[in-house]
């Protein structure tokens, strides 16, 4: 599986075997070598592969079909969707600003410590 997908990946990038190997400091013969299944790469060279070609090593493993790597971005979107999707969330949220300012200053304040004491 590695080799198939090492070879679709590194053409996506528009890369011969030689720039691939130039840009992991390694030589052409060993890219070539794990295209055609003659040698598999150690998991710090898969790793550096999946960086370097801007995919996942668990797309080059075959555990998953999608190339894309998961910026944490997307994870942290991800967390607060799901965060935001809380009905009992969402019912505080539309309550919020019928809340007196005192209340609002005082809501903010406890914001301020959780943050500053690393809990959030």
């Amino acid at each position: 599986m590695i080799d198939h997908r090492l070879k679709i990946a590194r053409k996506s990038k528009k890369l011969t075997q030689e720039q691939l190997a130039l840009k992991i400091q390694t030589t052409k013969g060993t890219i070539s070598n794990y295209e055609n299944g003659y040698s598999t790469p150690s998991n710090e060279m898969l790793v550096l592969l999946a960086n370097t070609l801007h995919t996942t090593t668990d797309y080059l493993l075959g555990n998953t079909d999608d190339p894309s790597p998961i910026s944490q971005t997307d994870k942290d979107d991800a967390a607060f969707q799901a965060f935001a999707n809380d009905p009992s969330l969402q019912k505080w949220y539309k309550e919020l600003p019928k809340s007196r300012e005192e209340d609002l200053q005082k809501l903010r304040k406890m914001w301020e410590i959780l943050k500053d004491s690393g809990e959030i």
